[in-house]
């Protein structure tokens, strides 16, 4: 049978479709021109164009607070509600797992005038906190889910000889249930942060005029700011980005060579 092109293909068509933006966004971040186009000459001027701006290190500052405080509670959160939707069953756990779920199939648009509408009713000044709320929310989501992934392939019969032998409820999950789970909240923790610091739509609908985003500022300088220093920032996050997606996956790796080891 004659070996078909058209997979290869169409998969370097999707690869080109998806990458050659990101590519071109390199290419014009060390462009020496000034306002994008033709190329002009290789330069790092851009970047420090960046890092020299007071407006981008204060959105900067902004976003790493939300992004970090976000991903603590969330993996918090997360990982007491994978928690209890394993091991509790009952009535309101079906209610408890749709609640867990629906930000993950919500359209962000949605979740974002929802989230404004609430914190309009309740009278809340819209700023850090209020961005913060709502990163938590969809940030909560995905920590439960990837941690709950976990605790279904996980062996509780270790946490029951642990007290066999003598340890208490919290130094069983102490020492050998947090542990075990770590790569697995980890994981969840490096996604929501990913999550947290590149969201644009519901950050949009819930800051205030004095709580800027690094987003946010991109958003709104791209239509009378400097194209190459915008460029060069998406650059900075694109690669923070992708650094924490490839350790959570490894991470991931991790844990999943650790449950297939022969004991």
């Amino acid at each position: 049978m004659k070996r078909s092109w058209l997979p290869p293909l169409s998969l370097i068509f999707c690869l080109a479709f998806l990458y050659l933006p990101l590519a071109e966004i390199f290419v014009g971040s060390v462009n020496n021109s000034r306002f994008g186009g033709p190329w002009r000459g290789f330069t790092w001027d851009h970047y420090r164009r960046v890092f020299g701006d007071r407006e981008i290190l204060s959105c900067l500052e902004n976003t790493l607070a939300i992004a970090v405080a976000a991903t603590a509670i969330s993996m918090t959160l997360g990982t007491l509600a994978a928690f209890a939707l394993h091991r509790h069953r009952g009535r309101l756990q079906f209610l408890h797992h749709a609640l867990i779920y629906t930000p993950l199939v919500v359209p962000e648009i949605l979740m974002g005038m929802s989230l404004l509408l609430f914190f309009a009713s309740l009278g809340a000044e819209l700023g850090f906190w209020t961005i913060l709320a709502g990163h938590i929310t969809f940030c909560l989501s995905y920590v439960a889910m990837t941690v709950l992934s976990r605790l279904q392939d996980f062996d509780f019969t270790l946490v029951d000889a642990a007290r066999d032998l003598g340890a208490g409820n919290w130094q069983a999950i102490r020492k050998i249930l947090l542990p075990l789970l770590m790569p697995g909240i980890l994981a969840g923790g490096l996604l929501a942060f990913t999550l947290s610091l590149d969201d644009f739509v519901v950050t949009f609908f819930i800051s205030g005029p004095a709580s800027k985003t690094l987003p946010i500022y991109i958003f709104s300088s791209i239509k009378h700011g400097s194209p190459t220093k915008l460029n060069a920032l998406s650059a900075l996050l694109l690669i923070v980005t992708f650094l924490a997606v490839v350790l959570g996956r490894r991470l991931g790796g991790r844990r999943s060579a650790g449950e297939s080891r022969p004991g």
